[in-house]
């Protein structure tokens, strides 16, 4: 086992024994290890890494969806998570569990098709439901708000009485997952 530092642009030079394989591991903090396989019988090795960042630059109050392009979205009149839900919800799982820092305000929304209230209600099933996904899958609650705000935030113009087509409508049932740092 040998351990060695790049130059200050990232170069590195090692003689190794011809005879003889190596694993190579690039790190660096706060970027994603690499590493490599150097077969044995080469006279000349060469092996580069490109190191990519773990680190996310957000602030408070960012929506990490929209960082990372996490769509969640619902069906008319549900709350359940959806299996293309359930993947795109994988990407913020992934950053919660390599950020214990961030906490995570979920904000479920509905389209505006049925009464005020209703939706109101439904959204709320619909935070609570990717809440309770979130935990399923690891993310300590006391890592995780929720509020439902019904029709309240509509992205598009949408709203009662507004002729819409099903795919204008849809974009109006999501979560948006709002950052906020431990204190």
């Amino acid at each position: 086992v040998a351990e060695l530092k790049t130059d200050e642009k990232g170069y590195y030079e090692k003689e190794v024994d011809i005879a003889l394989s190596y694993f190579i591991k690039a790190e660096k903090e706060k970027y994603e290890p690499e590493d490599a396989y150097s077969q044995k019988g080469k006279q000349e090795r060469e092996h580069n890494f490109e190191l990519n960042k773990n680190v996310i630059d957000v602030k408070e109050g960012d929506d990490i969806a929209k960082i990372f392009n996490v769509i969640i979205y619902f069906d008319l009149d549900k709350s359940n998570i959806r299996p293309d839900a359930a993947r795109e919800l994988e990407k913020i799982i992934s950053v919660m569990k390599l950020h214990p820092s961030i906490n995570i305000d979920v904000r479920s929304h509905t389209d505006s098709r049925a009464n005020d209230a209703y939706n109101m209600a439904l959204s709320g099933r619909r935070a609570k439901s990717t809440i309770n996904y979130l935990i399923s899958k690891g993310i300590s609650k006391t890592r995780l708000t929720s509020k439902g705000y019904g029709e309240s935030q509509l992205v598009n113009r949408c709203s009662n009485g507004v002729p819409c087509t099903k795919a204008e409508h849809q974009l109006n049932r999501r979560s948006e997952f709002i950052v906020e740092f431990q204190k």
